[in-house]
């Protein structure tokens, strides 16, 4: 009777073991199921890697929602964006391709598209089931061209004129035709038209020619030429943005399946505007008030997850777009504060302080808290996992860049998918990542070059050389050219990078 009972004892353990392991393995993350995950992606513009204080101790600038958002997930030291400027790695971001497989430069002041047919993560998660937005800063191209007025010009001083567009007419080749539902922003914080957009059309059309209001707290307003709706402020920006993105949360209560958010900030980005509750919020001048205020923004977000019951089944996603602009240089005169940290460069650099980006994923009940990672990875590894995170079968051909990391976020033993990794800004000048070793090529890693005063770490004075190797693992600052050591290496890696330029 006693081994009997020991018998059916150990079939129900048995079968309670084999329970859990498939409740932990199995492939739950999938729109045909309740416990398929919301994805809110939050994406700086210029945001450096040393200007998160969970990220750089001697930051000047508090950072507690960013710093709250690292120690409820896990943190990645060695992350990059996939160009040192904003259009490319929005382009990667959302592909999960390179951008220079396409292009290298910035969607200009009207400019069009750069999408052909690319499958989109919205359009990825559209297929799943989920309800999309885009609401922030698109810089990605729209078809202006469709809605000018025949003979208008553009003139260098004033850009085009009010009356150039028609402006009630639908503009397409935004967000909507991307596979996002809804869209709400005004394209890009210092670009015409300054006025919002609320999904392919301009809500309130533009009736005077720009006028820069506020003053910026630091550096130049950066703004082009152009049309602006009436009494337009750049300082109303973020606040409309975040309050648009919290309804937009607070809208998916109570309604059946996930949705997906990307909230592109226009912060920190010039013009550097903080609103008056933000000033002097930080020892780091007018940049890290505007940086204290898109911490703001972050923990707001985080609020209406929780507010709305999102938090426990949400993917959140912060990271930035590149380096922080070469207004950085100056702060650390004024300030004493790193924008880029230990890192060498600043936007538009290939330096690591052009790319690598702060990245920080929390997952509860996936991702253990307070992790930091030091694997390599991408933000055009987004694609490959999220699409294996919500069941998504990628189509050969698609996201070809893209490395599925969700074993890495699942398992802090994990290694990463990634081992190497092409680094570009513009043309001509590339990077290739291999493991610890860094191999350039490029004319210069720098193209904002530094003042004269200025000191790299430890001391290091930038010149022009045609390549470069450097030992990421002993010297993250860049400081030692290793090509005449180990011009094997060297060889081996320029060999590699041409490879993967060549499509292999």
């Amino acid at each position: 009777m006693f081994a009997k009972l020991l018998d059916r004892t150990a079939i129900v353990a048995s079968f309670i073991f084999a329970t859990l392991q498939c409740v932990a393995l199995r492939p739950t993350y999938s729109a045909e199921n309740d416990l398929a995950p919301n994805v809110v992606i939050l994406y700086a513009d210029d945001l450096g890697y040393g200007d998160l204080s969970a990220q750089n101790p001697a930051s000047k600038i508090p950072t507690p929602h960013m710093d709250r958002l690292a120690s409820e997930g896990v943190r990645f030291t060695d992350a990059h964006s996939s160009s040192g400027i904003c259009t490319p790695s929005r382009y990667a971001l959302l592909t999960g391709r390179y951008h220079w497989r396409k292009f290298h430069g910035i969607v200009n002041s009207f400019g069009p598209p750069v999408f052909d047919d690319e499958l989109t993560l919205a359009e990825m998660f559209g297929k799943q089931g989920y309800r999309t937005a885009c609401i922030g800063k698109w810089h990605l191209g729209w078809n202006w061209n469709a809605i000018k007025r025949d003979g208008a010009k553009s003139d260098r001083k004033t850009g085009y004129a009010v009356d150039a567009f028609d402006w009630t007419r639908r503009v397409t080749g935004g967000p909507l035709d991307r596979g996002f539902e809804y869209y709400f922003g005004d394209d890009v914080p210092n670009f015409p038209p300054y006025a919002w957009i609320e999904n392919d059309r301009v809500v309130d059309p533009p009736t005077e020619l720009l006028k820069v209001a506020p003053t910026p707290a630091e550096g130049n307003p950066e703004c082009r030429p152009g049309p602006m709706a009436a009494d337009w402020r750049l300082d109303a920006v973020m606040p409309k943005l975040t309050e648009k993105a919290v309804a937009w949360i607070g809208q998916q209560k109570g309604r059946e399946g996930p949705f997906f958010l990307y909230f592109p900030f226009t912060s920190p980005h010039a013009p550097i505007v903080p609103t008056k509750e933000f000033r002097d919020k930080s020892q780091a001048g007018g940049y890290g008030d505007f940086v204290a205020q898109t911490d703001d923004t972050v923990g707001q977000v985080l609020q209406a997850l929780d507010a709305n019951g999102f938090r426990d089944n949400t993917i959140v996603i912060f990271t930035s777009d590149n380096g922080p602009e070469h207004y950085a240089y100056a702060r650390v005169k004024n300030s004493d504060h790193r924008s880029m940290g230990p890192l060498r460069g600043l936007k538009r650099d290939i330096w690591e302080g052009g790319h690598r980006v702060p990245l920080l994923v929390r997952w509860p009940g996936v991702v253990k808290a307070g992790r930091v990672s030091d694997e390599l990875v991408s933000q055009i590894d987004l694609f490959a996992t999220l699409a294996t995170a919500v069941g998504f079968e990628v189509p050969k051909g698609t996201a070809a860049d893209s490395r599925d990391q969700l074993p890495l976020l699942r398992d802090e033993k994990a290694k990463s998918a990634r081992t190497e990794l092409v680094h570009n800004t513009n043309k001509n000048h590339y990077a290739m990542r291999q493991g610890h070793w860094l191999y350039i090529d490029a004319p210069s890693g720098e193209i904002s070059k530094s003042p004269a005063w200025f000191n790299e770490p430890n001391g290091y004075t930038p010149n022009e050389r045609r390549t470069a190797l450097f030992d990421l693992e002993t010297d993250l600052g860049q400081t030692k050219n290793l090509v005449a050591d180990h011009p094997d290496i060297a060889k081996r890696l320029k060999a590699r990078l041409a490879r993967i330029r060549a499509g292999e």
